[in-house]
């Protein structure tokens, strides 16, 4: 099935050649979990604080059980800090 994946901030280092804009379309295994997609991507999951599929918040300790249908948008940020 067909995903689109953002990596913002930090993150977007993960993303492999050819991704414009901190965004890459990609194919995965049906039922793919956030959390399997971000270990094939190779993102350390201590470094995804705040994680959305399709613009809904998805908690960070739910990534391994939330799965994925055909079309979603996963988005990701690192922590930020500022004051």
């Amino acid at each position: 099935m067909n995903i689109t994946l953002k990596l913002y901030a930090s993150l977007g280092s993960f993303l492999p050649p050819g991704s414009a804009r901190n965004t890459i379309e990609l194919n995965v295994q049906e039922g793919a979990s956030i959390g399997e997609v971000l270990a094939q991507q190779n993102v350390p999951r201590q470094n995804c604080h705040l994680i959305l599929v399709n613009g809904t918040f998805a908690p960070p300790a739910s990534a391994d059980a939330k799965q994925l249908t055909e079309g979603d948008t996963l988005a990701v940020w690192p922590p930020v800090a500022g004051g």
